[in-house]
């Protein structure tokens, strides 16, 4: 090789993976991934309406899990909620402000059930009452999900359902055609990149979601609750259709939003952004993550606020890999002298 001349790598000789197709052979292959992804999505969409009662089961799962919350508005407030029951009768549900009900002494639980069994006494049959302490919300605790519309509403809310939860189901399926589609294009280098943030994007958005479900949406809908409590309206039912609207939304746009180290990183290794433009930024993504929370979550303050801190934790995170990056590069340019 001459002295000066450059070395031309194998891989940056392959621009492509697969054959030299014309515009229309590519138009024919995009319209079977269009045809095999919709198959896909039809499958899981009707295995979901088979099993709409299953779903209903994980959608109302931080219902429960919010009912069991107990949150005091006031500090010498228990807020106990006090089921009182014949057999198996629920009679009434009240609220304690205090581990005293009148002259009866309750546990320091936050669920308490007051079971009233017959007693004979001589000639008369009166009632007894005995305090049962419960670790689980009872099945009347807080607000519950209902049709208020027409005859149709179930059978719309179950395919409502069933979409979303297909979705999910054919993801890996409608991922790995796209990608059978777009990989052939893509140099050894590029695929490389490729993977590593399809990988890392994938985990993200799944964290995002796995976030939402499980810590942040209980918390939602107790902050809902107890506004409306602070309001003086009583929230006994939400729309069906709403309520999962409202879960889905949240779920996918915190999945959404957990994408941006992967887009900021990707930025960074493409040199459009490096370690001293992100900390530039750090203000700006202040408000930025505000104004994303409030694009991708639901409207409603709780949710963009837990949003809007999440994706700012993960700035950092971004800038600090910018950063590490950054410092090896320099070590190998130092290294390389």
């Amino acid at each position: 090789m001459a002295e000066g001349e450059e070395e031309i790598r194998p891989e940056d000789q392959e621009v492509e993976g697969g054959a030299v197709k014309s515009f229309l052979e590519h138009l024919e292959d995009l319209r079977w991934v269009f045809i095999k992804c919709s198959a896909a999505l039809f499958v899981t969409m009707t295995l979901c309406l088979f099993g709409t009662k299953q779903l209903m089961a994980i959608i109302k799962w931080p219902m429960a899990r919010a009912a069991q919350r107990h949150v005091a508005l006031v500090p010498e407030d228990t807020n106990q909620m006090v089921t009182v029951q014949l057999g198996s009768l629920i009679l009434q549900t009240v609220v304690a402000k205090s581990n005293r009900l009148g002259s009866i002494e309750l546990s320091t639980n936050q669920y308490v059930t007051l079971q009233l069994e017959p007693v004979a006494a001589g000639t008369n049959t009166l009632l007894a009452v005995s305090v049962l302490t419960n670790s689980e919300a009872p099945a009347t605790a807080g607000p519950k999900i209902t049709f208020l519309g027409g005859p149709g509403d179930p059978f719309m809310f179950s395919l409502h359902l069933a979409f979303f939860g297909g979705l999910i189901l054919a993801s890996p399926f409608i991922l790995y055609f796209v990608g059978q589609f777009v990989m052939p294009a893509l140099k050894i280098r590029e695929k490389k990149h490729f993977l590593r943030a399809f990988f890392f994007g994938t985990v993200l958005f799944l964290g995002g979601v796995s976030f939402a479900y499980f810590g942040v949406m209980p918390a939602a809908l107790k902050f809902a609750v107890l506004y409306a409590n602070w309001m003086g309206v009583d929230l006994p039912y939400w729309p069906a259709m709403e309520y999962s609207s409202f879960l889905i939304k949240f779920m996918l746009g915190m999945g959404a939003g957990f994408e941006l180290p992967v887009i900021l990183l990707a930025l960074v290794k493409m040199g459009i952004l490096n370690y001293q433009k992100l900390t530039a930024m750090r203000r700006y993504m202040v408000v930025g993550n505000l104004i994303l929370g409030a694009i991708l979550t639901t409207p409603e303050v709780f949710t963009q606020i837990c949003m809007a801190i999440a994706l700012q934790v993960l700035f950092e995170v971004a800038v600090w890999v910018a950063w590490y990056w950054e410092r090896q590069e320099k070590r190998r340019a130092a290294t390389s002298v």
